[in-house]
């Protein structure tokens, strides 16, 4: 039936269309008005030859079975003699999916989300309905001003009473959210649907999926594997979250919790103290602030840099008049404390301007890597100026220690990344200051002779040159690099490991760049031992 047909004919003699709300390889789905009632209905429609009406009236039987608010209520089952027609309730908003692509869902909103599906799949598996299709795209987030979310689309659902529809070999589902045991041939069960629980949390505490890639083998034997540490990507999470979405993702379903028992563990993780307001759980994390001491020290930080950022920025660069600078680095970090996005996008923007003023060209040079920056870290842009520490460490001559102090950057390529850029921005800061140059005793250039240069090629083949005269920036900020991205390793070893750190550390640094100076490297190395070997003493063995 055409779009146009659609818009002017009741269907069943009851639904008018009204627009449609989406499609997939099952049918079509519409907004339509239920003449007989009056209500909005979600009104999804698939062909009946073939499977997919077989599966659409499985479908209809699964959700009419379940009574629960967490689950998308069914209002009726016709059929007509080509297609089948399920009536649903009519939710206005956006799938998880749709909110995690726009950064609109949170640490503690995705941590309720997930509480809300458990209950959804504890009811749905008391009935012995299996969905066996748990992903983002079934999820619902309705629009509202806390979290309310309804699990969809039952239409590969296994229940108890029914034969499969599944041929023998065939893997229901969507490949990425499937468990490893039903990857083996095994019938799902519910710790199936657990499985894809514990991927979903994983994916949007991380900001990527965990077993994903562009090859349909790879991905297999990712999920084969099992989940890396979750601790690799997010070190700043609780213990306790990342022990429990371990648990959902064990490799052995017989050791996997139940909807109720993970909803239960969820919920009981470690509160604010007694005296904060709890904050609304929000879809959107900026609607309000988490005034727990722990989320406001995770916010107090960046503010912080945001800070030094742009006061150092706006008081050695000329362009702003001399009182600007302290107003705009506490604007500054008021904005990165309460819209972190916008406090970052507002601190690498800060410089643009000043560097304008010295060359155009070098102003549209930075203004591709600040926007190369902002794209890298809009899904974590609490972590985006922690390059900043570079110049703070080079002061002091513990640049070495900057793998340490990016530890919190969620994912290994920002950790290498984040530490690179604070060798490169420490350097940057010591030619603005004609200081030192990090890891020599070469005083900085007084210029690069870009001043007025128009072409940001030209300015990018001049730093090119000044790195190359001077390869032992360039040799540090790969070494620094790479042990930023090896400390999460090291870090759930024991003691010795954190040792060998600090002497592969030295090593590398000392021998790949000979004319590095020493004593501040051997300070850094051994500070960087005793401080992964103290941590690992005093952390206890995490549970598996």
């Amino acid at each position: 039936m055409s779009s146009s047909a659609l818009a002017h004919e009741l269907i069943l003699g009851r639904y008018r269309a009204l627009r449609p709300l989406g499609s997939g390889g099952m049918g079509h789905v519409w907004l339509a008005r239920d003449e007989k009632t009056g209500l909005d209905v979600a009104l999804k429609m698939v062909a009946r030859e073939g499977k997919a009406g077989a599966r659409a009236e499985r479908e209809a039987r699964a959700a009419a079975a379940l009574r629960h608010p967490r689950c998308q209520r069914v209002f009726s089952l016709s059929r007509d003699t080509s297609h089948v027609y399920i009536a649903y309730e009519y939710i206005p908003g956006r799938t998880m999916r749709e909110a995690m692509q726009a950064g609109e869902l949170d640490d503690r909103g995705a941590v309720e989300v997930a509480c809300q599906l458990l209950d959804a799949l504890g009811h749905a598996h008391s009935r012995g309905i299996i969905h066996r299709d748990v992903k983002p795209a079934n999820v619902l987030l309705a629009e509202n001003t806390t979290i309310d979310a309804r699990l969809l689309d039952f239409g590969l659902a296994q229940m108890a009473e029914f034969d499969t529809l599944t041929a023998v070999g065939d893997v229901p589902g969507t490949l990425a959210y499937v468990s490893p045991e039903r990857l083996r041939g095994d019938n799902a069960t519910a710790a199936a649907d657990i499985w894809a629980v514990g991927v979903m949390l994983w994916e949007s505490l991380a900001g990527r999926h965990p077993f994903r890639d562009s090859g349909t083998a790879e991905t297999t034997r990712r999920i084969r594997s099992g989940a890396p540490p979750l601790e690799d990507m997010r070190p700043d999470l609780p213990e306790a979250l990342r022990v429990a979405i371990g648990r959902a993702l064990d490799l052995s379903p017989e050791r996997r919790p139940d909807a109720k028992s993970l909803a239960d563990e969820l919920r009981n993780l470690p509160r604010r103290r007694k005296g904060h307001a709890a904050a609304p759980k929000s879809v959107r994390p900026s609607a309000a602030i988490d005034l727990a001491p722990a989320a406001l020290a995770s916010r107090a930080a960046p503010a912080a840099l945001a800070a030094l950022w742009t006061g150092w920025i706006t008081a050695t660069l000329p362009f702003y008049p001399a009182s600007w600078p302290a107003g705009i680095a506490a604007a500054a970090a008021a904005l990165a404390f309460l819209r972190p996005r916008a406090g970052l996008a507002t601190a690498l923007g800060i410089a643009l301007f000043p560097l304008a003023n010295i060359s155009l060209g070098l102003a549209l040079a930075y203004a591709f890597v600040a926007l190369g920056w902002l794209a890298l870290f809009w899904r974590s842009p609490k972590f985006g100026l922690a390059f900043a520490v570079g110049p703070v460490l080079a002061t002091v001559g513990l640049l070495p220690l900057a793998p340490i102090l990016v530890q919190t950057v969620p994912g290994r390529a920002r950790k290498a990344y984040t530490t690179a850029m604070a060798v490169l921005v420490a350097a940057a800061v010591a030619g603005f200051r004609h200081g030192t140059l990090p890891f020599t005793d070469q005083p900085a250039p007084l210029g690069l002779g870009i001043a007025g240069s128009d072409r940001p090629g030209a300015v990018a083949s001049a730093i090119w040159q000044f790195l190359t005269v001077h390869p032992t920036l360039i040799t540090e900020a790969v070494v620094l690099a790479g042990a930023a991205m090896a400390l999460p390793l090291v870090r759930r070893k024991g003691p010795w490991p954190a040792v060998f750190y600090g002497a592969a550390l030295l090593a590398a640094t000392t021998l790949l760049a000979p004319t590095s100076t020493v004593i501040p490297l051997v300070v850094a190395a051994w500070i960087s031992a005793a401080a992964l070997t103290l941590e690992r003493l005093r952390t206890p063995s995490p549970l598996h």
